[in-house]
């Protein structure tokens, strides 16, 4: 198994299977084993899930590091979500990679699910002509 190093700044929170860490010091970490995890940036929080997708991104984001419940809720939730972005938009490579992440997702890809939705939260800023608060959209 080969193992990923992480370097975090004091301040910095990390979601690791389902549970919070914050970092009070500056920490370099080497995680061993498969575990599901968001840190800085990627997590983002009910407060600025404020477009439909970024309310899909916080639903795929729980699909992915929630508990056991919370996953198959923030699944069913980014079906519906997804489902309704599709039908109200007229963006067809909006559409593709909704349905690209929503397969990712059920494929339990959810971190691959996660970086589609960021190209549509993108596309959906420049479509509203609005600033990306919280979350970086970045791949």
């Amino acid at each position: 198994m080969s193992t990923l190093v992480l370097e975090l700044r004091q301040g910095d929170l990390m979601v690791v299977n389902g549970a919070p860490i914050r970092f009070r010091n500056r920490a370099r970490i080497e995680l061993t084993a498969k575990a599901r995890f968001l840190f800085g940036k990627q997590l983002m929080t009910p407060e600025t899930a404020s477009t439909p997708a970024r309310r899909i991104y916080f639903a795929l984001q729980t699909a992915y590091i929630g508990d056991d419940d919370e996953r198959e809720a923030g699944l069913g939730l980014a079906r519906r979500l997804i489902a309704d972005f599709q039908a109200a938009t007229t963006s067809t490579l909006a559409r593709d990679l909704l349905e690209r992440a929503l397969a990712s997702a059920e494929a339990d890809e959810c971190y691959q699910a996660l970086k589609l939705v960021r190209r549509v939260m993108r596309h959906e800023e420049v479509v509203l002509g609005m600033a990306a608060p919280g979350i970086e959209a970045e791949d």
